[in-house]
């Protein structure tokens, strides 16, 4: 049956909807982002290496990822197939394994302090300092000193004193001043060893004391020297599995959403194996004829795809580093063997296992995995030939991501293995890059010891994610002051709401929608606008932050004209808001209809108390104000002693039961439940900020005085004994002028010209101290003329 319809205009929108764009290290700029399968979105996230504790750059890595996986499911909707590797096989946990096993034997081996084990340490002492330092020390310089390894060590911590010389040595050797840091702990060690052996008091804490600090010197002579008697696959599992464990802790403890799919090295061996088979098939690997399988990365640049059109191609991500030495010796890793691949680029996809490492069967041999093959394998396993996105350190663009995307592509014969790479920016502590080989780190333990996850992760929002971050002061001022302003805003805003959804209708305030509501709420409209822009804009989390900032403060301003002029709708919306998106970076969590950042992380969720236990402390904060407040209006004092007392219900009484009262222009207190801990650290920190200002301006004071007396006392000297004994040694002038300025040497010969200048200048500097400090005793003991004794 026809019918007629009107005509429909398709709607122009008036502001065009912001598109997902993404910083894309494979083209160097912002790609708009399009998942291969609608809104599946397959993503690897390159693990630790487990073999000691994370630090604050795995926390920048790892909370930055998972600020940005939180912002694809949560805020852009997108379903994410995360996976995430754990490297438990590595060199760097291979040595620290061995290394860690060796050193705990030599403890029981050594239940005592004697001759044998000192002259080890000392050994072991010498040939760090050989091998670390002095190597790296141009001869030229080391030609000059003694040829004595304890007179060049002494040349050395002579130098270091010199700011630019230790610049100069960083630049040939980064870990410099962590070598002479361990061979200063380990020198020390070694002293107090032999004085304790030679005074025959040694006990069993000296043994301790001496391998501990000793520990980084000796690990390398013992490696050298027993390395092949480890043999137990267990030593090596044990010291990944542990640091696993912690890592795993501490992601929970800064509230890192766990991966979809968590994978280990140790269960790929096989898979590993199998697609090193398939390259070297390929024709893009070869088996060096020592039980090590080369990538063959001649055969591979330039070479044809499944696509004729497209040819493969070497080093995308950064083609600059191809050819760095230092690079790639740093991805093959300490233990392997080069002498049987055919070109520096070349990378090992299978290594042989040597005496005292941990060896899996192969077609090769004995044998265990290279580093980048991995990573590969385990994202093929469940991600498939291809992903969307591909993310990790910067530190890993090259050689490791590049060796990863060259072995992939040789083995599904494929030009783009990844479509997005996303690489996070490195975090700097005074200008230096945190890294555990050099032990420049601060621990997350440590780090959670001063500060929240929620300000670890605020931080991080602060700074575009793949920019490096210097973590200072002013950073972790801004992150207070901004965690502060928006706890302010929450403590208030919840209070309101709270107060009207409890107030009966007729005085729960006004539903006018006056200019000011309006002007709100577009603002509210204009901020989320703005935040959909920035994150759109590769994840701009520090302009997104910056909206909810500013929209903060435009209702702090709407909320000083008072609540009964305030339309409670448009603040519960506005908070509401800015709730949802705070608890979508992680900062949060709770009931979605609550206002706030949800439990708090100092509070932790107790359970409920008794009707006593709970209202017993605030029905004698009330008694006791009543008991006070009869008194003093019998005792009929000023009003003033009143108004004492409210302050101080207000600001003791009512702070420790997480009361915070606000006054209000209406002459009503409005009544905020702020955790006890908050407004006991607010108002302590108030004090003790007086408390500190006072201090500081006293000890200012005392120290003005000290350095005045000090200066005032280096004329105590009478001029006319200075040169004298005992001020000079006996013989050195023979004599002197009525001042006691001397004219001739212990010989008899006048002074020269220069040398007599030179003495009556430093007397007449000592003639105007001591004046000055006759003075100054003069004035203190009120009197005038030489005091007795000044002339000594």
């Amino acid at each position: 049956m026809a019918t007629n319809t009107s005509k429909w205009f398709p709607p122009a929108p008036a502001t065009p909807k912001p598109t997902l764009k993404v910083y894309n290290t494979l083209t160097r700029h912002k790609d708009e982002f399009v998942p291969m399968y609608g809104n599946l979105v397959k993503w690897y996230n390159c693990g630790p290496t487990v073999y000691d504790a994370s630090h604050m750059g795995h926390a920048r890595n790892y909370v930055t990822q998972d600020i940005l996986r939180r912002i694809m499911e949560d805020y852009f909707g997108y379903d994410v197939h995360l996976v995430m590797n754990i490297t438990d096989i590595d060199d760097k946990i291979i040595l620290r394994a061995r290394q860690q096993h060796l050193i705990e034997e030599l403890r029981e081996q050594n239940t005592t302090l004697n001759q044998d084990l000192v002259d080890l340490v000392q050994l072991s002492w010498e040939k760090y300092l050989t091998s670390k330092v002095l190597k790296n020390i141009p001869s030229s310089e080391l030609e000059a000193q003694s040829s004595h390894l304890i007179g060049q060590w002494d040349y050395v911590q002579a130098r270091i004193l010199d700011p630019s010389w230790v610049e100069s040595a960083l630049q040939r050797d980064e870990k410099f001043s962590m070598h002479v840091t361990n061979l200063e702990n380990a020198f020390s060690a070694i002293e107090f060893a032999r004085a304790r052996l030679n005074s025959g008091a040694a006990t069993e804490s000296d043994v301790d004391a001496l391998i501990e600090k000793s520990k980084d010197t000796i690990a390398l002579e013992l490696d050298e020297r027993l390395k092949d008697t480890v043999s137990d696959p267990a030593i090596f599992r044990r010291l990944a599995a542990y640091w696993e464990d912690s890592f795993m802790s501490d992601m929970a403890r800064l509230r890192v959403k766990p991966p979809t799919n968590l994978t280990r090295v140790t269960d790929y061996v096989a898979e590993i194996v199998t697609y090193v088979e398939k390259i070297i098939a390929n024709g893009f690997a070869y088996d060096g004829g020592d039980g090590n399988i080369w990538f063959d990365k001649a055969a591979f640049d330039g070479s044809a795809t499944s696509d004729a059109e497209k040819k493969h191609e070497y080093a995308k991500l950064a083609p600059w580093s191809r050819g760095n030495k230092a690079l790639l010796a740093e991805g093959e890793g300490a233990l392997t063997v080069y002498s049987s691949k055919r070109s520096p680029e070349d990378f090992a996809l299978w290594k042989s296992s040597k005496p005292g490492e941990p060896a899996w069967p192969s077609p090769w041999g004995e044998g265990r995995p290279g580093w980048h093959i991995e990573c590969s394998v385990m994202a093929s396993d469940i991600l498939g030939d291809g992903m969307d996105i591909h993310s990790g350190g910067v530190d890993l663009l090259f050689p490791h991501h590049d060796n990863e995307l060259a072995q992939s592509e040789a083995y599904y014969n494929n030009c783009q293995w990844v479509n997005y790479f996303l690489h996070t920016g490195h975090l700097h502590i005074a200008g230096l890059k945190m890294s555990k080989s050099l032990k420049n780190f601060i621990t997350i333990e440590e780090l959670l010891q001063t500060w929240t996850a929620r300000q670890v992760r605020l931080s991080f929002l602060g700074q575009l994610w793949n920019n490096r971050v210097d973590w200072n002061e002013s950073l972790q001022a801004e992150v207070r002051a901004r965690e502060t302003a928006f706890n302010n805003f929450f403590v208030q805003t919840k209070a309101l709401v709270a107060e009207w959804d409890a107030s009966p209708t007729p005085e729960n305030g006004t539903l006018q929608h006056t200019k000011d509501e309006k002007d709100l709420t577009a603002e509210l409209y204009r901020q989320q606008y703005n935040f959909r822009m920035a994150l759109c804009d590769s994840f701009n989390t520090p302009q997104a932050l910056q909206a909810l900032v500013d929209l903060v403060g435009t209702t702090n301003i709407y909320l000083k004209r008072g609540r009964s002029a305030m339309n409670i709708g448009v603040i519960r919306q506005v908070a509401s808001w800015v709730t949802k998106m705070l608890r979508m970076f992680g900062l949060g969590e709770g009931p979605p209809l609550e206002i706030g950042w949800g439990v708090a992380e100092e509070e932790g969720s107790g359970g409920s108390a008794d009707r006593e236990a709970t209202l017993m402390p605030y029905v004698r904060a009330l008694s006791n104000f009543r008991d006070d407040v009869r008194k003093k209006a019998m005792e009929k004092v000023p009003h003033s002693e009143f108004l004492e007392l409210t302050d101080r219900l207000r600001d003791e009484e009512l702070v420790s039961l997480g009361i915070a009262l606000d006054d209000q222009e209406d002459g009503k207190a409005l009544a905020k439940l702020v955790p006890p801990s908050v407004l006991i650290k607010a108002r302590d920190e108030k004090k003790a900020l007086l408390a500190a200002k006072a201090a500081q301006k006293a000890a200012s004071k005392a120290v003005a005085q000290q350095q005045q007396l000090a200066k005032l006392e280096k004329g105590k000297l009478n001029p006319a004994e200075m040169f004298k004994p005992p001020h000079v040694p006996e013989g050195t002038y023979a004599s002197w002028d009525d001042k006691g300025v001397p004219l001739t040497d212990g010989q008899g010969q006048e002074l020269a010209k220069g040398k007599l200048k030179k003495v009556s200048k430093e007397w007449e500097e000592q003639s105007r101290r001591h004046e000055a400090w006759l003075a100054y005793l003069a004035q203190q003991e009120g009197r005038t003329g030489e005091p007795e004794g000044s002339s000594s």
